[in-house]
């Protein structure tokens, strides 16, 4: 994927004149992650500012929270602490404030901002402005008015940064917004709250209004970038993108902005026809990766198995220089559909003395070490379950690596039925001091430490119950609680040298011959993807040990989302027998399996959740034409 630069020639194009494709009808540059498209950002930012300055003027920029922006606000600090990037011209306007919500709350934005920028550059106090909370109710529409005078008095928006909600919301401007809506106050929805739920631990703590500049306000803006980063935001893109414009996605009200740019990352542009289905748009460079795509994706798109394709088929399908290339549709079923099938394997580890030439795994050494990292105490059994059953019962020495302890994720009260549970058997300080702590804090309030450690035992007992049933010996499990995690909070460190070192020592310890890990790439800040980079680093610095030789890497996906079909390189099918006994290994972590904390907008629990995913899988390899199975696991291999 071609990777482009925001330029002056770019972000400043004429109204009217940029069609990237015929389908997309907003301006956008995609980058390979979300680090480099937010120093990107950063660094147009802060030209902007330079640039006023050298002029006498003031820079104003309207400024956007929640996980977006996070990395463009750490290298706009960065720039003013070593490079001298001054904000003393700046004046800045917020999009939104949760309502009613106090400035001292952790979860406020006025909060966010000062944590994350304000108090580590050099604006000056009076400059900062942010919808505020506390305004009483009779005062608030006075009170959204004045914020609009505000920006106008101060020259209106130079610069606008947005963050995109699943919604289509910009700012908290919800589905049914009018495009000349102004600075309001406004009912959050459902899936926006669902969405907002991890921070404020549950749902119901999710505050129901919000205070928001409104379209109208946003498109004064001289210039708007719109980021969206992860896979979870891919839907909602392709639809602002390429979508009619609708007050149901109000994004869609951008493309009518003569100046915008979204700036993705690759997860995010998935969906975008040029990226998804590119033959739909024009000619292609037909690498075998994008000609197994391709197939698939006619197969599926047309009900029909992979050996039933016609050339009628292909032709109707803007595939036609394809199938020109390969003579007939034959030649190309034939080949994705052996492709396809030399994905399915029984045997993960390698099928000892067979031919494995067409294997996902190698045959030899035939009893592997193998190491599994589980981001949480319970990814290993919810997402590889039946792999991890197969690898156990085919003889290799299997270790179970959990990275973090979870223990955000227990509940109070499963903390507090415990502790008295303990408390009650044997009167201790230990336990009494954490029934108190529990039940003394409040909404706003962290755990302590003591309380952490209890959560994090919760989850440690938990897993070793599950690895336990699934014949794994306490010796083969081990537990790193990688320092980034280990906050007490939602908000994470960055990933540090010592998580690194941890990794390194564990995996130079195992010497393994597979890894599985949690490539989950759905939350560029989420707990998996920390893992996963952490894992990258680690092998990085690793791979010119020589037993990293004969290490490969297979990464599954997490809870929510399962690669897709042209992607998976190794699909392991479970039989019934074995769906059971992967719902038996996570029924052992009992905290999450019933009100867990961070459920998201599908309220299915995790072991229904993940038996569907496994189920859908095999009826997706059975619709194209391959053997019926149960369910399967999929994992696609990491090369590095």
């Amino acid at each position: 994927m071609e990777t482009k630069v925001l330029s002056k020639s770019i972000a400043y194009r004429p109204a009217g004149q940029f069609e990237e494709t015929r389908f997309e009808k907003i301006h956008n540059v995609i980058f390979d992650d979300s680090k480099e498209g937010s120093l990107h950002v950063a660094m147009e930012i802060a030209t902007l500012i330079r640039e006023k300055a050298d002029k006498g003027q003031t820079c104003v920029l309207g400024l956007a929270t929640g996980s977006s922006p996070i990395r463009v606000y750490e290298e706009l600090v960065r720039m003013h602490k070593d490079e001298g990037l001054s904000f003393k011209n700046v004046v800045t306007f917020n999009l939104d404030e949760y309502y009613p919500m106090e400035r001292n709350n952790i979860q406020s934005y006025h909060y966010f901002m000062h944590q994350h920028l304000f108090d580590h550059v050099d604006i000056p106090a009076a400059n900062v402005n942010i919808p505020d909370g506390t305004v009483s109710a009779d005062d608030l529409q006075d009170y959204c008015k004045d914020y609009e005078r505000q920006i106008e008095a101060a020259g209106g928006l130079d610069f606008q940064l947005l963050g995109i909600g699943r919604t289509g919301h910009i700012g908290f401007n919800e589905p049914g917004s009018h495009f000349n809506s102004a600075t309001r106050d406004i009912t959050l929805d459902h899936i926006t709250r669902v969405d907002a739920a991890p921070a404020f631990k549950g749902l119901e703590n999710v505050p129901r209004k919000a205070i928001t500049m409104g379209i109208g306000t946003i498109r004064k803006a001289k210039r708007i970038v719109l980021m969206a980063w992860g896979q979870n935001k891919s839907e909602i893109v392709k639809e602002t993108v390429e979508g009619e414009i609708s007050s149901e996605v109000p994004a869609t009200y951008l493309q009518e902005h003569s100046n915008t740019t979204f700036v993705l990352d690759k997860e995010a542009a998935q969906n975008l026809t040029r990226i998804d289905t590119p033959w739909l748009v024009g000619s292609c460079d037909w690498t075998p990766d994008l000609t197994h795509k391709a197939v698939v994706w006619l197969s599926l798109e047309k009900g029909k198995p992979v050996l039933q394709l016609t050339d009628k088929d292909y032709n109707d399908s803007g595939m036609s220089d394809l199938l020109s290339s390969e003579h007939s549709s034959y030649e190309l079923n034939i080949k994705t559909f052996n492709r396809l099938q030399h994905t399915i394997t029984g045997w993960p580890g390698g099928k000892p003395n067979a031919d494995d030439t067409n294997r996902p795994e190698r045959a030899e050494p035939a009893q592997k070490r193998v190491i599994i990292f589980s981001p949480h105490p319970d990814d290993d059994v919810i997402s590889m379950g039946g792999t991890f059953d197969r690898l156990v019962s085919q003889g290799h020495e299997v270790h179970i690596v959990y990275q973090t302890s979870g223990n955000i994720a227990v509940a109070d009260h499963e903390a507090l039925k415990i502790a008295e549970v303990a408390d009650a058997i044997s009167h201790t300080s230990v336990f009494e001091q954490v029934i108190k702590d529990i039940k003394a804090k409040t909404e706003e309030d962290y755990d302590s430490e003591i309380v952490r450690k209890v959560k994090g035992t919760i989850r440690r007992s938990e897993s070793y119950g599950a690895t336990r049933y699934m014949g794994i010996p306490d010796s083969q499990v081990h537990f790193l609680d990688l320092p980034f995690y280990e906050t007490g909070t939602i908000k994470k460190n960055p990933l540090g040298e010592k998580d690194i070192q941890i990794m390194n020592d564990i995996i130079e310890k195992i010497k393994p011959h597979q890894i599985y890990a949690a490539g989950d790439l759905a939350d560029p800040h989420g707990t998996h993807r920390v893992c996963l980079e952490a894992l990258f680093a680690s092998l990085k610095e690793l791979k010119g040990k020589p037993f990293m030789k004969d290490c490969w890497v297979w990464l599954y996906r997490g809870a929510w989302h399962e690669w897709e079909i042209h992607e998976i390189e190794m699909a392991v099918p479970m039989s019934p027998v074995q769906v059971l006994r992967k719902r038996k290994a996570i029924f052992y972590h009992q905290t999450q399996k019933d009100g867990v904390m961070f459920q998201g907008e599908d309220l299915r629990e995790f072991w229904v959740r993940a038996e569907d995913r496994n189920k859908e899988t095999a009826l997706k390899y059975q619709s194209l034409g391959l053997a019926s199975y149960a369910a399967m696991e999929a994992f696609v291999r990491y090369k590095y």
